[in-house]
């Protein structure tokens, strides 16, 4: 008995068969990813055409590390004086995640959650040096480990200002992560 006998007849009101064998379809795919790979390769002409982006965020005095006090954040505006740009330095008191100073304990963040962009300011909890809740979804950050998510609604991590130490004088000189509300944090 031959595999056709299996298989429904036309106008049978039956389902269609499969066009497609599982092989045809491997094989298929298999080729179409090839091609891919090899026009995408970097010797090709197509893939010069396409230059590379490097973003240069500014350099901008935020703070001086002998005015900060523990527990008391201190707010500023970054990388520009546009929409969801607040954020705040906070001297923690313990070592955390990309702090700077003597005890590592010095960071910033964005105010704006990440999850629909409920503003944050004035919900630093000290005790647990945490962001949050967030009034909307109630989204809290640990700012000693990068601003994770603590809990709530939010998937990814509050942006941290990134922080350099010259002197006295605290510089926030770029963002990891991406601001709510923005598809590029330097072009709003």
């Amino acid at each position: 008995m031959s595999d056709d006998s299996q298989r429904p007849k036309a106008g049978s009101g039956a389902a269609h068969p499969c066009l497609v064998s599982r092989r045809e379809f491997l094989l298929g795919a298999g080729v179409a990813t090839a091609t891919v790979m090899v026009t995408l390769n970097p010797g090709t002409p197509m893939a010069q055409e396409v230059p590379a982006v490097v973003a240069t965020y500014p350099r901008k005095l935020i703070g001086r590390l002998s005015e900060l006090v523990v527990d008391q954040p201190l707010d500023f505006a970054y990388p520009d004086e546009g929409v969801y740009s607040e954020s705040f330095v906070v001297k923690l008191g313990r070592s955390a995640g990309g702090g700077i100073g003597p005890e590592q304990d010095v960071v910033a963040f964005n105010y704006t959650c990440t999850h629909q962009g409920g503003p944050m300011q004035g919900t630093y909890q000290s005790a647990h040096k945490a962001l949050g809740p967030c009034p909307l979804h109630l989204s809290t950050y640990d700012l000693t480990r990068h601003g994770i998510l603590i809990s709530g609604q939010a998937y990814q991590s509050l942006p941290q200002v990134l922080l350099e130490l010259e002197g006295d004088d605290i510089y926030a000189v770029g963002i990891f992560g991406l601001i709510y509300g923005r598809f590029d944090n330097l072009q709003g």
